[in-house]
């Protein structure tokens, strides 16, 4: 096969090979022309659940503007981002991908909020975390194939996801031993497309201001190297140079420290899983000015009142609706519906964790603002 030549040639000792796939838990004749990792990729891409982050909040709710990123810009990012270091490090980028395309898809909506709602919810049934139920609806909620529930992906990319845990997840998402480098370098990525575009929609919605950052140390050096660079700019051409810097920054440090560590190692997959740790991170300097930027970003972008006054209100609506689908499971689909005997609460868990945004500032107002019909 040509995608077994093309790894032999260009995958690092220490990558994942397709061909040493475990296999699926369900047995399928493998397409000739795609590995199973690319496979998975395609799987995912074409799942419901992929196609609904489009209306699925990042940070800003779908209807406060059209060019704020969603769910689904976040994944794609983290994507490009993921292969970008994968390629560099000669890592899997078709296992990459897969991992990084599936990370979100357990998300709720109204992003972090609606899920500690959730979570909040389901404390007394094992809580609500999204990296557990993006794993549910690639084992089991996805109904595309007749001859098994889910989307059959392989061991590899489904391990990814339920190792996939950043500064921003309940913990849930990271027990139980590491994964494939390619699995780190995803909540890497995930990192910093977190750290540099949430901040860039920050921006470009008024609530950050360049001043305000000046108090940030890699904001500060960012910024003086961009105008070193470039000293007549225009602001929002100052702000996109300043947001490629960063990226740039986290991206060059994160491979060089990775190289360094993997040369000293000496690293193949399943020494890795022995060593029982992560190996990837960026260097100590620049993990003390991220974690300085992540601090910002909570303190001043996601506490701020316009996004936390919109978080209580659609949470409210999130729990009421949650309550009456407990009371009357006959309101929910069919499919859902259905499931609710004896198991009520992940039946209304599952209904909720699968709406957009629209999807349930529609339902709330079909539920409690107009006549049920």
């Amino acid at each position: 096969m040509d995608w077994q030549k093309r790894e032999e040639l260009i995958l690092a000792p220490y990558a994942m090979f397709a061909a040493k796939s475990r296999g699926r838990q369900h047995r399928e004749t493998e397409d000739p022309d795609r590995s199973p990792f690319q496979h998975d990729r395609d799987r995912i891409v074409h799942c419901q659940a992929f196609r609904r982050l489009e209306y699925k909040t990042q940070v800003f709710v779908n209807h406060e503007g059209d060019h704020y990123r969603t769910r689904l810009t976040h994944s794609l990012e983290v994507a490009q981002l993921a292969r970008t270091i994968s390629r560099r490090l000669q890592l899997n980028e078709d296992l990459t991908e897969a991992i990084a395309l599936a990370h979100d898809l357990g998300h709720t909506p109204f992003g972090h909020s609606g899920e500690s709602c959730l979570n909040r919810l389901m404390r007394k049934r094992g809580g609500f975390e999204h990296n557990r139920q993006s794993l549910r609806i690639v084992e089991t909620l996805e109904e595309r194939y007749a001859a098994f529930p889910g989307l059959n992906l392989t061991p590899e990319v489904r391990l990814g996801m339920m190792k996939h845990i950043t500064p921003w997840d309940n913990g849930a998402g990271g027990k139980g031993g590491i994964s494939s480098l390619e699995a780190q370098v995803v909540n890497l990525a995930d990192e910093i497309a977190y750290n540099s575009h949430d901040l860039d929609d920050g921006l470009e919605s008024g609530l950050l201001s360049f001043e305000q950052l000046s108090t940030v140390t890699i904001w500060r050096k960012a910024y003086q190297q961009s105008v070193d660079q470039a000293p007549n700019l225009a602001k929002k051409y100052r702000r996109n140079r300043i947001i490629r810097l960063l990226i740039h920054w986290q991206v060059s440090d994160l491979v060089a420290n990775a190289c360094r560590h993997l040369e000293r190692s000496k690293a193949t997959p399943a020494a890795l899983r022995r060593k029982g740790k992560s190996i990837l991170a960026f260097t100590p300097g620049l993990a003390r000015e991220i974690r300085s930027l992540r601090h910002f970003l909570y303190d001043n972008f996601y506490k701020h009142y316009r996004v936390t006054r919109l978080a209580e209100k659609h949470n409210r609506f999130l729990e009421q609706m949650f309550f009456l689908y407990l009371k009357r499971p006959d309101i929910m689909p069919p499919r859902f519906a259905g499931h609710a005997r004896g198991k009520r609460h992940l039946a209304a868990c599952d209904y909720i964790a699968g709406m957009t945004d629209r999807f349930a500032l529609k339902e709330y107002e079909r539920l409690f603002t107009t006549q049920l019909s």
